[in-house]
Parts: C-alpha cells; sequence; structure tokens
C-alpha cells in the first residue's frame, strides 16, 4: 500500500507518521503550502512537494501515478469548493492503483442542538459559512468516490488538540482565557486518536461517514482551569459571554453546542479511544514535555 496525504498538516502530519510506524506501507507522500515546510518534512523522511490549493501542484499528478493506493484529504474547502477536486480531479482519476480515499471533516456541519447528545443520524443544520463549506464537500467527494467505485471514510473531526496546541501552550503564551456561556459543552480529539484511527481505517479499507470525537464533551473553561492546576499557574479570570471581547469569528465559535457521540467508529474498528476525555489528553502531554 502507498498512501498520499492533501495537507501534510499537524493532524496529517502525525496520522502520516502512525501509519509509517506500522509497517504497512511501502511510501507515505503528500503535500504542503510552501517550501520552508517541505523542507521540514523532508527531516523527517515525509516526501512533500507544493500545492497551496489555488493552482495545481506541478509534482502532485507523478507522485499520484507511483502506485497510490490510499488518499487522505486534510485541506480546508473554500467558497468555490473542494481545492483537491477543482485542481487535481485528472491526477486521481489517472491513479489506477487507487482504492481507498479518506476526507477530513468537521462535527461543525451539523450545527447547534442545545447541548443534546446527536450521532451520524443528526440532521446537518451549519450555523457558518465554513461549515456550509464541509457540508458541500464531502457531497463532492462521496460523488467522487460513488463514480469511481471506490470506498470514502468521512471522518467528523471534533476541536484538534495535542503538542503544541494545547491548553498549556495558550496559557504559557499569556492567550488563554476563560469564557462562561451557561451550557455550553464542546468536544475535542487527541491528534494521536486521529492519527491512530486514520491508520486503521486504512488498513481495513472503512467507509462511511463517522464523528471521531472525545467520550466527555465539557465546557472549554473547565479544560483551561484544569490545565492551569496541572502546571501551577493562576487560571485566568471567568469572563461572561454576554459581555466578553471577541471577534466575530470566535464569537460564532460559541454558537454550536452539542454532545457528539463516538460509539459508531470506536465499534467499527473494535477500539476504545487513547485519550477517551481532556484529562487523560492533557496529562500525556505533561508527561512527554518531563
Amino acid at each position: 500500500m502507498r498512501a498520499f496525504f492533501f495537507g501534510l498538516g499537524y493532524s496529517a502530519g502525525a496520522s502520516a507518521d502512525f501509519m509509517r510506524g506500522t509497517g504497512a506501507f511501502a511510501g507515505m507522500a503528500g503535500t504542503v503550502r510552501t517550501a520552508q515546510k517541505a523542507a521540514a518534512l523532508a527531516e523527517r523522511s515525509l516526501g512533500a512537494m507544493i500545492f497551496d490549493g489555488r493552482q495545481k501542484g506541478p509534482e502532485v499528478g507523478p507522485a499520484l501515478a507511483t502506485g497510490v493506493s490510499h488518499v487522505i484529504q486534510s485541506i480546508a474547502p473554500d467558497e468555490d469548493g473542494d481545492p483537491v477536486l477543482r485542481h487535481h480531479r485528472d491526477e486521481l482519476d489517472a491513479a489506477r492503483d487507487l482504492e481507498w480515499l479518506c476526507y477530513y471533516s468537521t462535527i461543525g456541519v451539523y450545527g447547534d442542538f442545545d447541548g443534546a447528545w446527536i450521532d451520524e443520524r443528526a440532521p446537518l443544520v451549519p450555523r457558518n459559512m465554513r461549515s456550509d463549506w464541509r457540508v458541500l464537500a464531502e457531497d463532492e467527494w462521496r460523488a467522487y468516490a460513488a463514480a469511481r467505485g471506490i470506498k470514502l471514510l468521512v471522518l467528523r473531526l471534533a476541536g484538534i488538540y495535542g503538542p503544541g496546541r494545547s491548553a498549556f501552550d495558550k496559557l504559557r503564551a499569556g492567550t488563554a482565557r476563560r469564557i462562561v456561556k451557561p451550557g455550553q459543552v464542546f468536544n475535542r480529539i487527541h491528534r494521536a486518536d486521529i492519527a491512530r484511527v486514520t491508520a486503521l481505517a486504512a488498513q481495513r479499507r472503512l467507509a462511511g461517514t463517522f464523528n471521531l470525537a472525545d467520550d466527555a464533551p465539557a465546557p472549554p473553561q473547565e479544560v483551561t482551569a484544569h490545565a492551569a492546576a496541572l502546571i501551577g499557574m493562576a487560571p485566568p479570570p471567568e469572563e461572561a459571554f454576554a459581555t466578553a471581547a471577541m471577534t466575530p469569528m470566535q464569537r460564532g465559535f460559541y454558537r454550536d453546542n452539542k454532545r457528539v457521540c463516538n460509539r459508531a467508529i470506536k465499534a467499527a474498528l473494535g477500539i476504545e479511544l487513547l485519550y477517551p476525555d481532556y484529562r487523560a489528553g492533557l496529562a500525556s502531554i505533561l508527561e512527554a514535555e518531563t
């Protein structure tokens, strides 16, 4: 098996490392936006080429033609749709060994359920433009996979965190805030769980649409306070959502309030999460720092 990633960023890069570590993949490559990022990935023995989403990446076609069997797409859509299908559909068509596709979406496609538990059967009522684009991109990939007769996995990811991108980093940088909106909860997912699930699903060629979120959605201010206690810092003061100064994008983040069920992906793969809640995830991050 040979894997190709569109967008070797924070989560996809971890997935590539995990998949390579299984020994099941003979090759691993993907795209980044800049030459600097490509050079950094080369140091990790990951073949990277430039694709910025605005025009065709000249090295992508030849790379896909080298027997790529698995493609993972993590680049966000824009107002014109999915950038990979917009610029590289013909190269995907020409990849005759292709047998499995994975698209990283977001639980933002569901919208707001006033804190209720939902699963993959919930209606999609996105509350912002970016989530609208995600719904359309999911459908683009389903149509493409159906036309090719290829298995497609859509992973709807919760809020991603992990080493270098956790509450610890915001606390240490002095940018952490505790915005309190009564009843508000969010799901999260550790980067390592994304990597492991992607690798297992790729090996089994799992198809369908699944949520990938933790077991314990929680208020964001609770996570910040817990992280502060773990590193012996005073937590930032609580701020009422109604009066807190925020950008429209930040405020819009609080429009979605739901508890997302992850039972389907765990059952499909026969696993439990490595980090089922933020406490386990933060403890692991802190332990790795020492």
